[in-house]
This record gives C-alpha cells, sequence and structure tokens, in this order.
C-alpha cells in the first residue's frame, strides 16, 4: 500500500469516526433533552394524559371554542413531542382524582367545573369572579391581596400552574390554563409551548404558578404576553374566610 492510499484510507476512516461521533453526540444530547421534556411534565414514552376542556366541550357533537380548539392544538403537539398520547374529556365528565395521569385543564371557573375543584383545592389564595351580572370586578382574579381586572381586547390576565399533590410518590402534575377570557386560555397554552425550556431549568419538577398578562389581543391575539409575576405563594395560602355579617338587633 502506498502512501497516498494509505493517507486516503486513514481520512475516509477518520471522517467516519468524525460522523460517528458527532451522530452520537447528538442523539445524547436530543435525548436527554427529551428526558428532560417528558420529566417535566410528566410524560415518559406512551404515558397517557387529559386534555379538559371547558363549556363548550359540553355539547352533544363535543364541539368546542375556536380559541380552545388552537389550546388544544398547542398541547396536543406538546404531548406527541413527549411520544405520549392523550384523551379529551369534557369539563363535567372527568370525575376523577388527580396524580394518576398528567392532566391540561383549559378554561376559567365560569365555565370549567374542574377549574373550580383545583382552584379550591390546590390554590386556595385565588378567587374569581364569576358573577353574571356585568360589574367591573367581573371575571377578575384576586391573589392574595391583590386584584387583577379584566379590560376585554386590552388587557387580560391568565394564570399558568404546574401543581403536584405528592411529588415523592410520582405523582403526575396537573397543569392549569385560567383565562379571564378564551384567547387568555390559549395564550398561557402558547406561552408554555414556547418557554418549556426554560421553565424547566427554572423550576425542574416543581410546583409554580405565573401570572401571565394578555396585551391588546384585539390586535396582537394570544402573542403578545407578558410574565407580570410568580405567584405561588400568594396562590397557595389560603384567602381568610369573608366574615358574616353580624345580625342587627333593635331593642324594644
Amino acid at each position: 500500500m502506498t502512501d497516498d492510499v494509505r493517507n486516503i484510507v486513514l481520512g475516509v476512516v477518520a471522517a467516519g469516526l468524525s460522523a460517528a461521533l458527532g451522530w452520537l453526540a447528538r442523539t445524547y444530547l436530543w435525548k436527554r433533552k427529551l428526558r428532560r421534556k417528558q420529566a417535566f411534565f410528566g410524560l415518559p414514552d406512551n404515558a397517557e394524559s387529559l386534555l379538559v376542556v371547558n363549556r363548550g366541550a359540553s355539547g352533544p357533537d363535543l364541539a368546542v371554542m375556536r380559541y380552545d380548539v388552537f389550546a388544544l392544538l398547542e398541547l396536543a403537539a406538546l404531548i406527541k413531542d413527549c411520544n405520549a398520547h392523550a384523551q379529551i374529556l369534557a369539563h363535567d365528565a372527568a370525575r376523577q382524582g388527580f396524580g394518576e395521569r398528567t392532566e391540561f385543564c383549559v378554561g376559567g371557573p365560569a365555565s370549567n367545573r374542574r377549574m373550580t375543584a383545583h382552584l379550591s383545592s390546590l390554590l386556595p389564595g385565588v378567587r374569581v369572579n364569576v358573577d353574571a351580572e356585568p360589574s367591573p370586578d367581573r371575571g377578575a382574579f384576586q391573589i392574595g391581596t391583590e386584584r387583577y381586572r379584566v379590560e376585554v381586547g386590552t388587557s387580560e390576565y391568565a394564570l399558568l400552574g404546574r401543581l403536584t399533590v405528592d411529588q415523592s410518590n410520582g405523582a403526575r402534575p396537573v397543569f392549569l390554563f385560567c383565562g379571564q377570557t378564551a384567547i387568555t386560555n390559549q395564550a398561557a397554552t402558547r406561552y408554555l409551548a414556547r418557554n418549556q425550556e426554560r421553565l424547566t431549568r427554572k423550576y425542574g419538577d416543581s410546583t409554580f404558578v405565573l401570572l401571565l398578562k394578555v396585551v391588546n389581543s384585539g390586535a396582537y391575539g394570544p402573542d403578545v404576553v407578558e410574565l407580570v409575576a410568580d405567584v405561588t405563594r400568594e396562590a397557595k395560602t389560603p384567602l381568610p374566610t369573608p366574615a358574616a355579617p353580624r345580625n342587627s338587633h333593635r331593642s324594644s
């Protein structure tokens, strides 16, 4: 074998080894990224999850409102990326506990009984005004001592939460997308999809509750979202029970 032939063979072998090592490195990094994503969502390979949707899904044909469809599509893509599966349930048909399967619950308590139960059980520091009568506080969030009113199309809020009941027992998380309006539900799911890696680095598999502000949805739709604050502590601290009115007694 001449020197030229030997150099060519060595070059081919070196190129092959470099390509193989590069492929192995990329595969390792991709798998590590996937495992971190699966851990964040509680969705190992072939896991089952629940998509719980609000009042629009309770019709005879399981019809879902437009913005909620978009929210479900955002979540379905995340679930598929984790090599997992999803079952869609109407809010009034999801009569089961939590922790066995990852749950994604979409919609505010005015239209989602499941969300009402989750807020009461898991986030006692949050109250949502669900009065049917028009008023400045209709749809407002109270989180701790702060109140956040809705200005439809201009300034709207949503809560994005990742909650677990018993992490030590391997319980799967519940993700809450509780918006003041339908478009804010989608904005919260889109925020999660776009910021999942950053949230994973910051919180890992811990509980968190974020207050998001959707800016000028009338012009920008669900795309312009600001993080107002991490309200985990306030949301998990029970609010004081309103004092019952005293009966007045008139002396005779």
